[in-house]
């Protein structure tokens, strides 16, 4: 592409391009000071964009431009990745609506081969394909290229001469020496930014495997991992999803300014975009809302996305997901490597965290095996013994009072016997063995946390749980049965704890509903205590329409703490 220069001006001259700049002498006297000043001034500072803002400013100053711009080149060459402005108010811009994206006109043109060009009148060149509706009248043009180590960053575009005038040889020459150190500039700030942008996916990293380790919940881990991915990415949304039994993907965490309702979707293993991530392939897409393969109700507000798989050594545990909306930028391929980086690190933590939680977990079955061997060998036999000797006292009582108060205690032993036998088969039972109505569950997670409690939370049900209450919400309730009775072991100090689950509740909204109810009588939650665990509760509720908080417990005048978490069918 050949440049077009500005056909002459009648009458021009040294004095007549001054004007037509706004009144800067054309004396190199004045001129080549206001250049170094400016070139100064685009050298200064590291941050990217606002370099580029004091760029335009300052090249629609030094050549008496109403109007500047930047256009950066996207990283395939196809088009601009960004579009910097000076001289044009945002009212304007809104009223332009969609930014350039350097597919076509003569912004598209300048992309593909980048060389020097000035116009008299923008709209006479042929490429040119005209300004959209609201757009400022533009008529002289300079566009110069970016270069930055040699490959092209982007151009530089100057319309509408101050006065009327056209942009002469003066103006091209100052440019592209504004230009060129502009390119230098560039070139230290892109790599200030990549340093500053590793060192933030390296904290993060920190971060994630601090929160996986540190032995504390496994939801709040997971959380971690989406709202560190969120946060780096510069995304709308940070989505977690972990491999389930069928070989779908379950999300189970989600970072987002709004309230979610994709906690607990499954995404079933014959989608292919599963079959990829499965076979340990990232996923890239331009638009998420527009691509056939997604879930539309993962995906309806988004735009680009990177789907990420947390795999480590071979082996695949999940998806990270990073959306963003549909009108941010895609991703470059410098966040795409540091976030696929990111992603392998989460899932070596993940690996270890649950290696370290099969260790506290078989701790935990050789606990409880230990404790039932006790209780047979130790306990029921004395039981035994000393239900045979009351007997034998009865027997040789003549007092009848004596002789049934001592039967009533035998009676009692026999029962307490029984009992401590079903316990014991309770102990020794596999869990997964165990079935799986939502009703045994729950009984399962009580007696689960019976262990390191030391006692046996007491229980009620009303309604018929089992067959009212739906998988996705029995899930989550088990996941918030957990994470209260965690909380009532960690932090409460409590030596009672009662759990009721009415499936009979009528939400505010008119639905039927269930609803969990865990009270203890232990220290309540102290003032700017840790709040993860009922931010969690409060996530699992909302995401299906629910709701959860707490209140007073059943200690004496309320002491303790009541955490109730309901939601619908």
């Amino acid at each position: 592409m050949s440049a077009a220069p500005a056909s002459p001006v009648p009458g021009d001259s040294t004095d007549a391009a001054a004007r037509a700049r706004g009144g800067l002498s054309g004396e190199p006297s004045v001129r080549v000071p206001r250049l170094l000043e400016a070139v100064r001034s685009v050298g200064s500072g590291l941050e990217l964009h606002s370099k580029l803002d004091r760029i335009c400013e300052t090249a629609a100053e030094l050549t008496g431009a109403r109007y500047a711009a930047i256009g950066v080149a996207a990283e395939d060459g196809e088009g601009l990745a960004d579009f910097v402005h000076h001289g044009v108010d945002e009212e304007t811009v809104r009223r332009i609506g969609r930014r350039p994206d350097g597919h076509k006109g003569l912004l598209g043109a300048l992309i593909r081969d980048p060389r020097p060009v000035r116009l008299a009148n923008v709209t006479d060149d042929p490429r040119s394909c005209g300004f959209p509706a609201g757009h400022p009248p533009m008529r002289s043009f300079l566009g110069v290229p970016i270069r930055v180590q040699g490959e092209i960053f982007g151009n530089l575009y100057l319309t509408e001469k101050r006065g009327g005038g056209t942009f002469d040889d003066d103006d091209l020459d100052m440019v592209r020496v504004l230009a060129t150190e502009a390119g230098i500039a560039v070139g230290n700030a892109r790599l200030y930014e990549a340093a500053q942008q590793r060192e933030r996916w390296i904290d993060g990293s920190v971060a994630v495997t601090t929160a996986l380790l540190a032995g504390g919940d496994a939801e709040d881990a997971l959380q971690t991992v989406a709202e560190q991915a969120r946060r780096l990415s510069g995304s709308a949304a940070g989505i977690v999803l972990l491999v389930v039994e069928d070989g779908g993907l379950e999300v189970v965490a989600v970072a987002s300014e709004q309230p979610s309702r994709e906690l607990g979707v499954v995404v079933p293993p014959e989608s292919e975009l599963v079959a990829e991530l499965r076979d340990g392939k990232p996923v890239f897409l331009a638009d998420a809302s527009a691509d056939p393969r997604m879930r539309a109700d993962l995906t309806r507000d988004y735009g680009p996305v990177m789907m990420l798989p947390l795999q480590s050594d071979g082996r695949v545990l999940g998806a990270l997901l990073t959306p963003r909306s549909r009108e941010g930028r895609e991703f470059t391929e410098t966040e795409r490597t540091l976030a696929t980086q990111f992603a392998s690190q989460a899932a070596l933590a993940l690996m270890m965290a649950e290696a370290q939680r099969d260790r506290e977990r078989l701790a935990v079955y050789e606990d409880r095996d230990r404790i039932a061997r006790d209780l047979h060998d130790l306990v029921i036999q004395r039981l035994f013994a000393t239900g045979m000797m009351l007997e034998s006292a009865q027997r040789r009582s003549d007092v009848p009072e004596v002789r049934r108060g001592v039967g009533k205690a035998v009676d009692e032993l026999d029962i307490t016997i029984q009992e401590i036998r079903t316990a014991i088969f309770a102990l020794r039972q596999d869990p997964a063995e165990m079935p799986s109505g939502l009703r045994t569950r729950v009984l399962r997670e009580i007696s689960t946390a019976a262990v390191p409690l030391g006692f046996q939370p007491g229980h009620r049900f009303t309604g018929p749980v089992d067959t009212l209450v739906g998988e996705l919400t029995g899930k989550n309730l088990i996941a918030a049965l957990r994470e209260a009775l965690s909380n009532a072991f960690r932090h409460a100090g409590a030596s009672r704890i009662e759990v009721s689950v009415d499936a009979d509740v009528l939400l505010p909204d008119g639905r039927p509903g269930v609803r969990l109810a865990v009270a203890d009588d232990g220290v309540g939650i102290p003032d700017g205590g840790r709040r993860s665990g009922l931010r969690n509760l409060e996530r699992r509720a909302e995401s299906l329409g629910g709701a959860s908080w707490h209140g007073p417990g059943i200690g004496a005048d309320g002491g303790g703490t009541t955490v109730v978490w309901q939601a619908p069918h």
